[in-house]
């Protein structure tokens, strides 16, 4: 009986390896971010980690990220605060700009997320107005210390909008035709009040 269930657990690691080689001919696939095997393949394949990873979706997320334009160095954030209000743990704290006179300017002044509290729901960027925040696709974050590693400022948050347009294709070119379609809409309201105005004047 003992001999029998050792037959059958050999025999099952002898199927996996068979199928690891398998896989690792004919299902492996290298793309600019990883390594992916197509769903109509068959087979296992071993991802030799750290020289190789796994290619994530586009739509994965781990750790949120702050949005800069990249032609103009503008950042997209205003220091609203709505993302640190519908965050579940709390991880999130902004300071916002002033001028001399102490008035606020909408952009932040320092920017925080504890890493080791949040719980990468994506609340932050989906409530967002401006489109500033976003789930990044970096995950390697393991460190020997937590209280300083894990605390992301707004230097280490920042990334240009290429970067983003580049994890997340889908996303951005949605995003860009709906802003598009926006200012579409507001420019021909200027033009039609700007109609209204000029018979008047005449």
């Amino acid at each position: 009986m003992i001999g029998q269930g050792i037959f059958q657990g050999f025999t099952v690691t002898f199927r996996h390896l068979l199928q690891a080689r398998t896989g690792g001919r004919i299902g492996r696939h290298h793309v600019d971010d990883g390594v992916v095997q197509t769903p109509d393949e068959s087979g296992i394949f071993t991802v030799q980690y750290p020289e190789e990873r796994l290619a994530v979706p586009e739509r994965f997320r781990y750790l949120p990220m702050l949005l800069y334009d990249a032609e103009t160095g503008k950042e997209r954030c205003t220091s609203c605060g709505i993302c640190a209000k519908v965050c579940p743990p709390q991880c999130i704290w902004i300071v916002r700009t002033s001028d001399e006179h102490g008035k606020p300017i909408p952009e932040p002044k320092e920017f925080y997320i504890d890493a080791s509290l949040c719980m990468s729901c994506g609340y932050c960027a989906e409530y967002c107005p401006f489109d500033a925040i976003k789930m990044n696709h970096v995950y390697e974050l393991a460190t020997d210390e937590r209280r300083h590693n894990l605390l992301l400022t707004k230097k280490d948050l920042l990334v240009p909008t290429t970067y983003y347009a580049r994890t997340h294709p889908t996303d951005w070119a949605q995003e860009e035709e709906e802003r598009r379609q926006k200012e579409e809409a507001e420019r021909r309201k200027a033009e039609a009040r700007a109609a209204k105005v000029a018979p008047s004047k005449a």
